[in-house]
């Protein structure tokens, strides 16, 4: 019987419309806009300036504490402007402008495509190159490598559980990196495995993608340690806490992180760029997007350098549809709808979804008929339309008893909502709204305790 996780969700229609589409390298374009805030944590600081001549890997700014990453530049040529610009969401970010100038990489990068498979690094050279390289999550949530490599003092690691899951309707990139860079993956679980010193790893792939089930299991024999699990297709299973409980049967309890039942969670996107960090000396440069949806003439998969402008990926798979009404940053469950695609591609850029006018209207909200599917599917055991109410009527104080910040924001109780009731919309604002008074006390109790 295939395992998954035990508490609530969904199943919604797959649309893996690019899953037979192979990975095609998408032109460099003739300027990248590369953002200083591409993951969790505190913005890269600039270490180049305007007129600098730069290589594909020359680092162009600084991680700017623990919790941040290095940015490196993806293109050659001149460092043209670092400005301020509006990203898909609205929010003002710095960034790098540079000016291409031909494809010249920094010598230090291995571009040979064999693969290497000795490990010379000891754990903590492996933690410091993850963290020289920026590596990110690559699933989207970008929470910088290098933080989750570092187990607390007094924590122990006993597996690592590698997501290969990808549930979100739609994108593939994930799917087409099992098929086509099998080896670099496992030599990347290898090496994450010797980071973390365990000698367990599990990969949770979702029985959906048989072929790439089929090539890992074979591979995987000649790693020892290293399972490959089939799981049964459920969203959202590519959560940590719900891929923790399909493939290790722990729960993590509410408040608490993975380690704290001795596991820790990467992408398989994430294990690709480890083994050419650690093995090829290659930075985060580039990552491999799904770009897809009904309206485009080619869903496709492309291998994208880091500021490349989303329009430009899109006009490769086709081009914008006359009938689009929405183009959506990753899925279209968690995604969220770009104000315009004159944005860059990200560290954390899974897919590009754009949906037709008639697929991208929101239905007309009813009143709640208090019927309860929103709490029988959410993941968490939350209960969403008490959440929504609370951050509605801005009672914080509740809305954190009741645990908000427990919610992965997966927007399951939105798809089964017979009311179109936006729950997701409000318990977001009510996330966000908790999370910030939560960081505002603990600020001021550390400089109450400073002050002693």
């Amino acid at each position: 019987m295939l395992k998954t996780f035990k508490i609530g969700g969904i199943h919604p229609d797959e649309n893996k419309l690019s899953a037979a589409s192979p990975i095609q390298v998408l032109p460099v374009p003739a300027e990248v806009k590369i953002p200083l805030a591409q993951h969790i944590g505190a913005p890269a600081q600039p270490c180049v300036e305007v007129g600098a001549k730069v290589k594909v890997g020359t680092l162009i700014a600084k991680a700017g504490g623990f919790v941040s990453a290095n940015v490196h530049s993806s293109v050659s040529g001149t460092v043209k402007k670092i400005e301020e610009f509006v990203d898909a969401n609205g929010m003002k970010k710095m960034a790098i402008v540079i000016t291409v100038e031909g494809d010249e990489w920094e010598e230090s990068i291995d571009r040979s495509t064999d693969i290497v498979r000795d490990i010379k690094l000891e754990p903590k050279e492996i933690i410091a190159k993850v963290s020289e390289m920026g590596l990110v999550g690559m699933g989207g949530a970008t929470f910088p490598t290098h933080v989750k490599l570092a187990v607390p003092d007094g924590q122990k690691c006993e597996a690592l559980v590698i997501n290969g899951v990808e549930c979100e309707p739609y994108l593939t990139s994930d799917h087409r990196a099992m098929l086509e860079r099998p080896e670099e993956i496992l030599m990347g679980v290898k090496i994450l495995m010797k980071a973390l010193q365990i000698d367990k790893a599990y990969i949770g792939i979702e029985n959906n993608k048989p072929d790439a089930i089929a090539k890992l299991t074979e591979l995987a024999k000649n790693y020892p340690g290293v399972t490959v699990q089939p799981l049964k297709l459920k969203y959202p299973q590519g959560g940590e806490k719900q891929l923790i409980d399909a493939c290790m049967d722990r729960q993590v309890p509410s408040g608490k992180l993975p380690i704290n039942v001795g596991a820790v969670v990467q992408n398989v996107g994430t294990a690709l760029a480890v083994y050419e960090a650690v093995q090829k000396n290659k930075p985060l440069i580039e990552r491999i997007v799904c770009v897809t949806g009904k309206p485009l003439a080619k869903p496709s998969n492309f291998l994208v350098r880091i500021g490349t402008p989303v329009s430009a990926c899109i006009e490769a798979a086709g081009g914008m549809p006359e009938d689009c009404g929405k183009v959506i940053g990753g899925g279209p469950m968690m995604g969220r709808a770009m104000m315009h695609t004159d944005v860059p591609v990200i560290k954390g850029t899974s897919g590009i979804l754009l949906m037709n006018k008639k697929e991208s209207k929101r239905p007309e909200i009813a009143n709640c008929i208090r019927c309860a599917k929103c709490v029988n599917v959410c993941p968490m055991g939350l209960e969403p339309y008490l959440l929504s109410k609370l951050s509605a009527k801005e009672m914080w104080d509740e809305a954190q008893e009741h645990n908000i910040m427990d919610c992965i924001e997966c927007g399951s109780c939105n798809f089964t909502c017979p009311s179109n009731r936006p729950l997701l919309d409000y318990v977001r604002l009510g996330k966000g709204k908790v999370g910030a008074i939560l960081r505002a006390k603990a600020a001021a109790a550390k400089a109450a305790a400073e002050k002693k």
